[in-house]
């Protein structure tokens, strides 16, 4: 039996939230600032050769749309996708979900950076001005696979499980094609990578006093083809043992692992009550929409037969 389609029809483009709305102006401000005054992506975007002093472009990157077509991609994916993971998460986690991932992808893309100069003594690598908010949406991709995995987009009928993966693969095919790709594709890949790290380890939940989601249709693999599964796992739980060895320790004694085996205990409870909640979030808000736009109809009705 499939899934009922995300976010179909009239109801893609209505009931925004306050935050997303009010982050929404964040963006068009940006955008707004360095068309005004160009000289502002220099110390508001991140180049690496700048970013000691201006530690602050670590933060601001983000939020800093330097064409008119990224704002206005960003600013439609933020409100649509918001309004699905925001009632799930909640304002102040989804809040903190976008300051986190943001950092750590501009500590990400300035390392890389650093590195790649240093490996190839190309100049641009330090100057060029990296910004842009498609990080944090490539998280919100994540954060949709993990709370309705199942769930399909009404437009392409793909299961919200995949929307990651294929994403990355477009812009990875696409990086073959055009020098732009260098501003764009670390900021994606970092940014499905450390959503994927803090929603898997650190992503505190109140209910459970838990933390991450140990699940194994959440695991790194999860977002490979099946038939690569069986090489991807033994690779990842190497990483895993290296980069999380301490917090798996600490989580054991709280009776479930993190490793790519089945869990015990509380994992597949958890994992099932947050596919509940975001499904029944998902169906909750269809259903206003739906009825809010009958009322809409029948006042339309009304409206014309008492002019007729």
């Amino acid at each position: 039996m499939s899934s009922p389609p995300i976010l179909g029809g009239a109801s893609l483009f209505t009931g925004f939230t306050k935050l997303c709305k009010g982050l929404a102006v964040v963006l068009v401000a940006g955008h707004i600032v360095v068309q005004i005054l160009p000289s502002a992506v220099n110390y508001l975007a991140l180049i690496p050769a700048k970013t000691i002093p201006f530690a602050w472009n670590l933060i601001t990157a983000g939020y800093i749309e330097q064409s008119i077509y990224g704002v206005v991609a960003s600013t439609l994916c933020l409100l649509i996708m918001g309004k699905l993971l925001e009632p799930v998460w909640g304002s102040k986690e989804f809040l903190k979900f976008i300051f986190i991932v943001n950092f750590l992808i501009s500590v990400c893309v300035f390392i890389t950076a650093i590195s790649l100069y240093y490996i190839t003594r190309q100049e641009n690598y330090l100057y060029m001005p990296i910004s842009g908010f498609q990080g944090i949406l490539a998280g919100f991709l994540v954060g949709t696979k993990q709370i309705i995995p199942d769930q399909e987009l009404s437009l392409l009928r793909i299961k919200a499980k995949w929307f990651p993966s294929l994403m990355l693969l477009i812009a990875i095919a696409i990086s073959f094609f055009t020098a732009e790709s260098a501003k764009y594709l670390p900021t994606l890949i970092f940014g499905t990578y450390m959503s994927w790290i803090y929603l898997r380890y650190f992503q505190r939940k109140p209910e459970t006093k838990l933390r991450g989601d140990p699940s194994v249709d959440f695991a790194f693999s999860s977002f490979f083809p099946e038939f690569l599964r069986p090489v991807i796992d033994p690779i990842a739980s190497i990483f895993h043992r290296m980069l999380c060895g301490r917090f798996e320790t600490s989580t054991e004694a709280h009776g479930y692992t993190l490793g790519g085996a089945s869990l015990p205990g509380s994992d597949p409870i958890e994992a099932s009550r947050r596919r509940e909640r975001g499904a029944r979030a998902l169906e909750e808000r269809l259903t206003a929409e739906r009825l809010a736009a009958a009322q809409s109809a029948e006042e339309l009705k009304k409206d014309a037969s008492e002019n007729v």
